[in-house]
């Protein structure tokens, strides 16, 4: 009984330990935490053209833009795109989520562009190709299943996390 008294009580220690240091569960996950970190700066657009699995057509847009053009999401889901489309314009706002996959990022932030309407809402649902602590890639377009005849325009968007001590 001696003997087991110091383990009894060595135990009780190592739980109350235990139980003292667990962690608090955050409300974010690891991804959502990666997105809300910071402010991501376009690097890339390239637009694909399928038909089927086949690529038809391939092209790398904005190249000759000399805009910055940035996309911030915050903690409280609300994020905004400074100069989309490689036009000086207003800060697009709006609000982001992720799906309960987390594959896919759905946003309701409008932004003006090139197109007939003037704007769209080109992030509505971006298939998240690659994200990283430096990098993030977003697929838009046509993400669908495809038959062998079905054609589509897939367009990626490649971010770089912008360093926060050159705001």
């Amino acid at each position: 009984m001696k003997n087991k008294i110091p383990l009894l009580f060595v135990s009780g220690l190592l739980l109350l330990n235990l139980l003292s240091n667990s962690c608090k569960k955050d409300k974010q996950t690891s991804i959502q935490a990666l997105f809300a970190n910071g402010t991501w700066q376009l690097a890339s657009i390239n637009e694909t053209v399928f038909v089927g699995d086949t690529v038809k057509f391939a092209d790398t847009l904005n190249t000759k833009c000399d805009t910055t053009q940035l996309f911030t999401f915050n903690a409280d889901n609300t994020c905004t795109y400074t100069n989309f489309d490689c036009r000086h314009q207003p800060t697009a706002s709006g609000h982001w989520s992720l799906s309960s996959d987390q594959l896919y990022l759905n946003s309701d932030i409008v932004c003006k562009d090139t197109t007939a309407a003037g704007s769209s809402k080109p992030f509505a649902t971006a298939q998240i190709y690659n994200i990283g602590q430096y990098s993030l890639v977003l697929l838009t377009g046509d993400l669908q299943n495809y038959t062998s005849s079905t054609k589509r325009k897939v367009t990626r968007y490649g971010f770089i996390r912008q360093n926060s001590s050159i705001k």
